[in-house]
């Protein structure tokens, strides 16, 4: 393991490339080289970061200081800039979904591989203390058996005109899940029904209802039109629930000692349902931020020589949940399996 810094470009100085910029350019784990943007003049300000600007993706991989690549260019350049990364050699964190296809993400994949880089989707939400912290629960069994998982992510707008909501939003509940359940607890299949009532050519609506392999359901209420910024998720077990506000700084994490201690059918064939109602706990979370804590996993995945937390098979699994998506609106809402191809 080499402890000097390694050397990284971001290609892409929008929104989420400025957030890329900040957090390599005060990480000690790397040392931010060049950003790149094809906008003219859109990387110049980041000269202020000690780091050069440049709007050729050419002059990025002909550097030899840069040995990674932090990619935030819109999704559907994913696949070739991030192909042409990964076959300079460099190793590659991609913003979601890691591509615009199963297939493209496929190719990714195996060029990584091939390459033997790694190849990180940067799936910022699965690093929160929150979710790890979930995840945990799920893993321990403190939550007994899964029962239900509903997530709400609402806010009004970004409208967009080249993604519906669900490719701009579902990606999120999608690594999610993917991240805190256990394999044999995943989505296998998922029923989708979205709207555009503004007429704007994109669904702005959608609701998701995803049947887990375990026989539970998640469910998700994505939405550009809210008048209200929402950014909820609630897991439930049969022993305890726990509940994720993501907006609330002072209780972000909330465990409940609530559920259903038994089920059962008297002599009178009516259902009895016993109730358990037990007090609460919020526990302390580290303040860390989640796109600081993923940089962490990136530099220790490349000088670990190891596959990332959200490497390129859970983006896989959340393109083919984006896919499974994509049919079910085509066929009218009915369900559809979640599957990646051997």
């Amino acid at each position: 393991m080499s402890a000097q810094p390694i050397g990284v470009a971001v290609v892409g100085a929008g929104y989420w490339g400025r957030n890329l910029v900040r957090t390599f350019a005060n990480h000690r784990a790397f040392d931010l080289k060049v950003v790149c943007d094809v906008r003219e003049g859109a990387a110049d300000e980041m000269a202020g970061l000690r780091c050069r600007a440049t709007t050729s993706l050419d002059d990025v991989l002909g550097d030899p200081d840069v040995q990674a690549v932090a990619l935030a260019t819109p999704p559907d350049t994913h696949e070739p800039i991030g192909l042409a990364v990964l076959q300079s050699g460099r190793h590659l964190l991609v913003e979601k979904p890691m591509a615009t296809s199963l297939a493209g993400g496929l190719r990714m994949a195996a060029t990584a591989s091939a390459a033997g880089r790694v190849l990180m989707c940067d799936h910022t939400y699965c690093y929160s203390p929150a979710v790890a912290q979930i995840r945990d629960l799920i893993a321990s069994g403190s939550l007994g058996e899964i029962l239900f998982v509903d997530s709400v992510r609402i806010n009004l707008g970004l409208i967009q005109s080249t993604a519906d909501v669900f490719w701009d939003l579902a990606p999120h509940d999608l690594a999610i899940l993917d991240f805190v359940l256990p394999a044999a607890s995943r989505p296998a299949s998922v029923s989708a029904t979205g709207s555009d009532p503004l007429g704007v050519g994109v669904d702005c609506v959608g609701y998701l209802t995803m049947r887990l392999t375990s026989g539970s359901l998640a469910h998700a209420h994505l939405n550009w039109l809210s008048p209200t910024k929402i950014r909820r998720f609630i897991v439930g077990g049969d022993r305890r629930m726990v509940v994720w506000d993501d907006l609330d700084p002072s209780q972000r994490l909330t465990i409940y000692d609530k559920g259903i201690d038994s089920v059962r059918s008297g002599d009178d064939h009516r259902l009895k349902v016993s109730y358990r109602v037990g007090g609460l706990e919020s526990p302390a979370l580290p303040m860390m931020e989640p796109l600081v804590l993923a940089a962490d996993e990136f530099a220790a995945a490349i000088r670990e020589g190891r596959p990332a937390a959200t490497d390129a098979e859970s983006g896989l699994r959340v393109l083919a949940g984006l896919e499974a998506i994509r049919r079910s609106l085509a066929a009218g809402g009915t369900s559809q399996g979640i599957e990646v191809p051997a």
